[in-house]
């Protein structure tokens, strides 16, 4: 079986292409990880998506356990030299460049088995060449806690052919109301993701703004 391989900077933020054979296989990462997005072979990626989801946690109660429907946004925040300047969420569902695509709001998340709760597209290649960093992250507007919230997670894939290219999964909730999640930068001639998993407060991605700035 070839060996998978991952390589690891001094920070202890792993960094690689993790491959078998020549198929790219899913990498399950870890808070501070970075992957290059890089087809098979060697070429960028074109298109991804960045899909969101979560599970409401169950709540004891009087008569068993129960769950009930936790209503997240996610959102994705363009920065041109750590300065933000175009976002796409719930109320601006494509970017001013129309490079970022957000597919529409769920209000009734967290019920399912774990799929995609929304996804954010970006078209890498339409991407002006000053927006070097789009940051994603996940809040309550209505004040929900992550307490109520299981399995929270971030996954990336290539828009052209469906095909899982790295996931994040959040351990543990707490009591706030907001996820940095991810971002993808620019890194070289090409992209690069990595995972984030900051806990913030705020109910709008304006109120994640000092929270996002330090990961930039």
């Amino acid at each position: 079986m070839p060996l998978r391989k991952v390589l690891v900077n001094r920070d202890h933020a792993a960094t690689g292409d993790v491959r078998e054979g020549n198929q790219r296989v899913t990498v399950n990462m870890t808070k501070g990880q970075a992957i290059s997005l890089q087809k098979n072979d060697g070429g960028s990626l074109t298109a991804v998506r960045m899909g969101l989801g979560w599970q409401a946690a169950p709540r004891r109660g009087l008569f068993g356990s129960r769950t009930r429907e936790i209503d997240l946004d996610a959102s994705a925040v363009l920065f041109a030299d750590k300065q933000p300047v175009d976002v796409v969420f719930f109320r601006h569902l494509v970017s001013d460049d129309g490079s970022v695509r957000h597919t529409g709001d769920n209000l009734v998340g967290g019920v399912g088995q774990g799929g995609d709760d929304e996804a954010i597209l970006v078209d890498l290649a339409r991407v002006p060449v000053h927006i070097d960093q789009i940051v994603f992250t996940v809040n309550s507007f209505t004040g929900q806690t992550f307490q109520e919230v299981q399995n929270a997670f971030c996954r990336l894939v290539d828009e052209s052919n469906g095909q899982e290219l790295a996931r994040y999964t959040l351990a543990g909730g707490g009591q706030y109301t907001a996820q940095i999640m991810a971002k993808v930068h620019r890194s070289g001639q090409g992209w690069t993701m990595t995972a984030l998993g900051n806990p913030a407060n705020g109910r709008t991605f304006q109120d994640l703004m000092p929270a996002i700035l330090p990961v930039l």
